[in-house]
């Protein structure tokens, strides 16, 4: 079963989301069904980048194990973790690592858990398609945009370089909740969470690209499939981080050479959730179909070494 997302698929993700959790009462009587006797609930939320892909695993999942539901959320990865340290959820998504004051968050609650890498991401800066100027950025030159001393002092892009037109810049980017934000900040500016602020914030990549879309002189940046399903209505800019210009790919991220922007993506699993036997057998489906999911949800795949790290933790979740 091949899904097409032609309007983007954060712009149907909510209808996604939605139904996802039904979709196993909707495929009781189907004969893919294969006569799994698992039931329950799986609660996941977090990352807004990540959900996309946890959603399409929860939908196939669900075909095959019509008596358990799965609902994924989109919280963004900081109030994920909130809800999962609260032990509200069973599975976080992630666009960043848990950061310490969130490991301290979920050992004062008692709760443990699991990481694992689901997926590999380019994040895609990008451009209004009339942008004929900036094909390559810098890092310095996107810190230059971004810094927080830019607020105020630089708004047109030929205080970026003087090789760039007279242009107003405009900037949209992720939530100071987002870790796409966080990466992003850490990154260019060299610190998690330092960033002009007269910028227009979304954890909705939608307003993004509409923003971008609708400004010659817009740039914006997300999660590399999100581009790759509107590409047409866009540019994607290629990144120097010292070697030259490279353009985000899977390629390019599987060979190193993306940099600074290629980042993982991750969940984690609750021990106390991991302990049900739907929640390790969702786990053990998607590592099982990682490859097919992630080509069909427009990720970059584990590599080699990826794999075998996370067979080892899939063993150690089996094991719980």
């Amino acid at each position: 079963m091949t899904r097409k997302f032609p309007l983007g698929r954060k712009a149907t993700l909510g209808l996604a989301l939605a139904t996802v959790a039904v979709l196993g009462a909707c495929s009781s009587d189907d004969s893919s069904d294969g006569g799994s006797d698992l039931s329950g609930s799986i609660l996941i939320d977090g990352s807004s980048t990540v959900a996309p892909l946890l959603t399409l695993a929860a939908e196939d999942f669900q075909i095959e194990n019509s008596g358990v539901r799965v609902t994924v959320g989109t919280s963004g990865t900081g109030g994920g973790f909130e809800k999962f340290c609260a032990g509200e959820t069973d599975i976080s998504n992630a666009s960043r690592p848990i950061k310490d004051e969130e490991i301290q968050l979920c050992a004062d609650a008692g709760v443990e858990y699991f990481e694992m890498i689901v997926a590999n991401d380019a994040l895609t800066v990008v451009v209004n398609n009339e942008n004929d100027w900036a094909t390559c950025l810098t890092v310095e030159q996107l810190n230059k945009m971004w810094a927080p001393e830019a607020e105020g002092t630089v708004d047109n892009w030929n205080e970026v370089d003087p090789s760039f037109p007279d242009q107003a810049l405009s900037l949209f980017g992720a939530g100071t909740d987002s870790g796409t934000f966080d990466y992003f900040t850490k990154e260019i500016n060299g610190e998690e969470g330092a960033s002009r602020t007269d910028y227009s914030p979304s954890e909705d990549d939608n307003v993004t690209i509409t923003g971008v879309e609708g400004d010659k002189g817009a740039l914006g940046y997300f999660g590399y499939s999100y581009y790759e399903e509107n590409a047409d209505r866009l540019t994607a800019v290629e990144i120097d981080g010292g070697e030259g210009c490279v353009a985000p790919s899977a390629e390019a991220v599987q060979d190193g050479s993306y940099t600074p922007l290629a980042r993982p993506l991750y969940i984690y699993i609750a021990k106390e959730a991991a302990a049900r036997a739907e929640v390790k057998a969702f786990a053990r489906y998607f590592y099982d179909n990682q490859d097919s999911i992630t080509e069909e949800a427009l990720f970059v795949a584990l590599d080699d070494e990826q794999k075998a790290v996370e067979e080892e933790n899939l063993a150690a979740i089996e094991g719980a």
